[in-house]
């Protein structure tokens, strides 16, 4: 090792030191890199090396570079994916075609977003943008279209095809399909036109949905005045404030923050009109009929089926819920007693907090982000024989000094892939917790290797102080597992195509993964392993985490029933047109489908920005909660840890992202066919007490 490398090497590695000695604790590798504060690189002797290790990417200029480059190699591919005999090769064209504009545009994706840098936020969305024309006009291309159905149209052919690529293969058709490749000219023009017209309406009600409403001052209260954002003579309202203890400070944010706005209002009716259109154009009944082809629930109808059963076997523990609400409401405020939907949110908590001691700060100094991971790391190992590896990123390769990067190493199988993660706020970062694949995995004909996926993990977490590691709460925590799940969804998959690599499945499966982990964030035996005092060693009481999961069933049933709302406007929005406004159709679905009365001049519609990125598919998150509901109880509540039945999840449901149809993955897990009775069963056996729970608080 040179002198100037030691150099570096020390600097790296001080703060870490100093903060293990300060501290009783000591934690494994993994732990101490997230418990450590990050150190700040000397750029003296390491070469900048591009984002993710893409060397173009050193200067915001690279991305016009590596667009170009891209588009190059797609000409070539399009040539020999037009010419070649209909076959295998086909279908390895179109991944690969897929795979050299995905490389680009997802990197490109994530980084308009989450980079701190003007420069490389804009050349990203430009790269964004010019990938996005070149997929229309693919996605529209007679001749590359002519190709996959020659092949798809030749039966000797399609017998001999194995499984994965035969399904891919229907995978591209459906994507031309849906662009209206088999129309006549006129008619593809058409639906060329409405593809446009649809981004742009998607990204003005994805903007509207999120603007501030205003209201004079003098229209509220003065004590209540300071609590929302100034604007002169004007406050500004932007968000709903469904924590504050302020009955009226909710009731005023409620009906300010949903007061209509007419022009988001006409832009939410074209939309909707839009994507009615172009799914008759292409050949669907509707939307919803076009958005659900080939996910679990299939079509609209079952999703109906599955969300009114819901609501039936929910109603009787729904109404309890809502009369415990009730009584709450009267004992706080005894002169305005009656539920409406700002108090739901609210004083579903307070009954949580009253009969369960769960104030988040009791948790965190047993949940550092250091003892997390280790958690992680622990786990992964005995399901999956996998190892989570912190290394050093090389100059330039990550766009704050803060993310870390994990080689994710397999015992046998060795490296599997990179997980870098963004944990911490940061100015002008997006306040979500997401998951990005940058580059999916795939096998690679031309190098006889395997492509290793890339993903990003974003969440907002507070930085370590001087005193302390960073701290998470609860919900910190499972928020940290949940996303997780996705990137060891991406990182465990092993298809032959990066067209169905990892999440890029039905997306009422791919939540399935995210949400099994949330039932490993909170059971004892695996918190066990982890959760410990960051300055005195002690471990997380049992009675603490038994509380924790069973306040989550106060008031469960509310909840859930208001998912189920949302989830069936989304269904209505997305069937057939209907002689009435939107907020008519919402007005009536609250009454039927969640039970707390509409409020006039209101549009939550206009606030629900998942119309956009989930139309028709909002139900998806409940699907696939009783899907790892199912799993859990079936496959792991008797052992988390259970190495074999960890190989089988792996084999059956995460090795093959979206190259098998999901309900095929669910029905090979659990060895059974699930009905819709039996989803819904599994939701509604969720909020069952656990007695256990009252026996260990009793002895404790």
């Amino acid at each position: 090792m040179s002198a100037s490398q030691r150099l570096l090497h020390l600097v790296k590695y001080r703060s870490l030191w100093t903060h293990v000695r300060r501290k009783v604790t000591t934690w494994s590798p993994v732990g101490a890199a997230f418990n450590a504060k990050p150190f700040r690189r000397l750029d003296l002797v390491e070469k900048n090396v591009g984002l993710f290790g893409v060397p173009e990417l050193s200067c915001p200029e690279g991305f016009q570079a590596a667009t170009q480059t891209a588009l190059k190699n797609t000409e070539l591919l399009l040539h020999r994916a037009c010419s070649c005999s209909p076959g295998v090769e086909t279908v390895e064209c179109f991944d690969q075609l897929s795979d050299g504009l995905c490389k680009v545009a997802d990197l490109a994706d994530f980084i308009k977003v989450a980079h701190p840098d003007p420069a490389y936020r804009e050349a990203a969305e430009k790269t964004c943008i010019d990938i996005g024309t070149v997929v229309e006009k693919l996605n529209t291309n007679v001749e590359l279209c002519k190709s996959l159905k020659n092949l798809l149209d030749n039966a000797k052919v399609v017998a001999e095809l194995d499984p994965d690529t035969k399904r891919v293969a229907e995978l591209f058709m459906f994507d031309f399909e849906i662009s209206g490749i088999h129309l006549d000219d006129k008619l593809r023009k058409e639906a060329v036109a409405l593809h446009v017209k649809l981004l742009d309406l998607s990204n003005e009600f994805l903007i509207g949905s999120h603007v501030p409403n205003r209201i004079a001052k003098s229209a509220i209260p003065k004590h209540l005045q300071v609590l929302f954002a100034s604007d002169g003579s004007f406050i500004q309202i932007g968000g709903l404030h469904a924590d504050s203890p302020d009955d009226l400070l909710r009731e005023i944010a409620y009906r300010i923050y949903l007061y209509p706005n007419a022009d988001l209002m006409e832009c939410l009716e074209e939309l909707l009109k839009c994507r009615y259109k172009l799914a008759k154009l292409v050949g669907y009944d509707s939307y919803g009929h076009r958005a659900l082809k080939g996910t679990m629930a299939k079509n609209p109808e079952t999703v109906m089926s599955f969300l009114q059963l819901l609501t039936d076997k929910l109603s009787q523990r729904t109404a309890k819920d809502f009369q415990m609400m009730r009584d709450m409401k009267k004992k706080l405020n005894p002169r305005n007693a009656e539920l409406m939907p700002w108090d739901h949110p609210f004083l579903s908590g307070v009954l949580r907090a009253e009969r369960y001691n769960i104030e988040p700060s009791l948790y965190s100094p047993y949940l550092s982000l250091g003892a997390c991971m280790e958690g992680l790391n622990n786990l992964f190992s005995q399901l999956y024989g996998v190892s989570l590896m912190s290394e050093h990123p090389g100059a330039g390769e990550v766009w704050s000094e803060d993310v870390r990067k994990l080689a994710v190493v397999h015992e046998t199988e060795g490296l599997l892939g990179y997980i870098y993660c963004d944990f911490f706020h940061r100015r002008d970062k997006p306040h979500q917790d997401c998951h990005f694949t940058i580059r999916g995995g795939r096998w690679c004909q031309e190098t006889d290797q395997y492509q290793l996926p890339v993903v990003v993990l974003m969440l907002s977490l507070p930085h370590p102080t001087k005193s302390a590691p960073t701290l998470l709460t609860p919900g910190m925590m499972e928020n940290l597992f949940h996303e997780m799940g996705h990137a060891m969804h991406s990182m465990l998959g092993r298809t032959r195509y990066q067209h169905v690599t990892g999440t890029r499945c039905a997306t009422d499966f791919a939540e399935v993964p995210s949400i099994l982990m949330e039932y490993f964030a909170t059971d004892y035996r695996v918190i066990s392993q982890f959760a410990r005092h960051f300055e005195t060693g002690q471990p997380l009481p049992e009675n603490m985490v038994a509380r924790l999961c069973e306040s989550k069933k106060v008031c469960g049933a509310a909840d859930t029933q208001l998912q189920v709302f949302y989830a069936v406007l989304d269904q209505i929005y997305h069937g057939k047109p209907q002689s009435r406004s939107t907020t008519e159709i919402l007005k009536e679905m609250q009454e039927k489908f969640y039970g707390l009365p509409y409020t006039p001049n209101t549009a939550w519609q206009l606030r629900f920005s998942h119309l956009i990125g989930y139309g028709a598919k909002y139900y998806s998150y409940l699907m696939s909660r009783a899907v790892a509901s199912m799993v859990w109880k079936q496959c792991f509540v008797q052992d988390p840890l259970n190495r074999d039945m960890g190989e089988r999840y792996r084999r059956e449901m995460l090795a093959h992202g979206g190259a098998k149809e999901p309900v095929l993955m669910v029905e090979g897990m659990l060895q059974r066919r699930p009905s819709m009775e039996d989803f819904v069963d599994a939701l509604v056996s969720e909020l069952n007490p656990n007695f256990e729970t009252f026996l260990i608080d009793s002895e404790s």
